[in-house]
């Protein structure tokens, strides 16, 4: 039985995320504030409630699992922002993901091949960037975690223990369980839109570093 996606559900998602920290027509949701939490434990209701496995770990990963298979794709992104940042960036690719899993166990799809999802914490370095796919991949130790600090100097270790995730364990990467990482992002620049084209394929990266 093929997947077919339920583009209202996901719009209806997208829509009801932007809601939290929405700020005029962006969202103000810095990581670990009362909005971000807010939006991690709805993400999460809403990956049990597809029928994945979820959890939200120790540096504060929204993660859902397909039970029941050995190998899976992984999709994901990130739902924190920056001030007043866009409403779908990184949402994007948390809930196109979510809506994939989500459709795929609804058609029975998922025997041998699950989709799993990921909301990868404070990748926009509000305490330390990419703290969340650091940790998932076994690159982000606990001196990391100590030494990590907002501009307010506030530490990374008092945010997630004001937020309940301190003392969880961190999720990890499992390398014999994904075959691939899909990451559904918006265009941030007009290529597309200039060409009427509506999706394209990333096929290189431009590192950017400001001082």
């Amino acid at each position: 039985m093929p997947t077919q996606i339920n583009y209202p559900r996901l719009l209806s998602d997208l829509r009801t995320l932007a809601t939290y920290g929405q700020v005029g027509s962006g969202v103000n949701r810095l990581s670990f504030t009362l909005e971000d939490q807010a939006a991690r434990h709805w993400l999460l209701q809403r990956m049990i409630e597809a029928g994945l496995d979820a959890q939200i770990d120790g540096i504060g990963n929204v993660y859902g699992k397909t039970p029941g298979v050995a190998e899976a794709v992984l999709m994901g992104s990130h739902t924190d922002s920056v001030p007043k940042g866009g409403w779908l960036d990184g949402a994007l690719g948390v809930l196109y993901g979510l809506e994939i899993a989500r459709a795929r166990l609804e058609a029975g799809a998922s025997n041998h091949l699950g989709v799993d999802v990921i909301s990868f914490a404070d990748e926009e370095g509000t305490y330390r960037a990419l703290a969340g796919s650091l940790s998932f991949c076994g690159q982000l130790t606990e001196a990391d975690i100590d030494a990590a600090a907002n501009q307010q100097g506030k530490k990374l270790r008092v945010a997630l223990s004001e937020a309940g995730y301190a003392g969880r364990p961190r999720v990890a990467l499992d390398p014999n369980r994904y075959v691939a990482y899909l990451e559904g992002h918006i265009e941030q620049g007009p290529r597309l839109e200039s060409e009427g084209k509506q999706i394209g394929v990333v096929t290189g990266i431009v590192g950017i570093r400001r001082f």
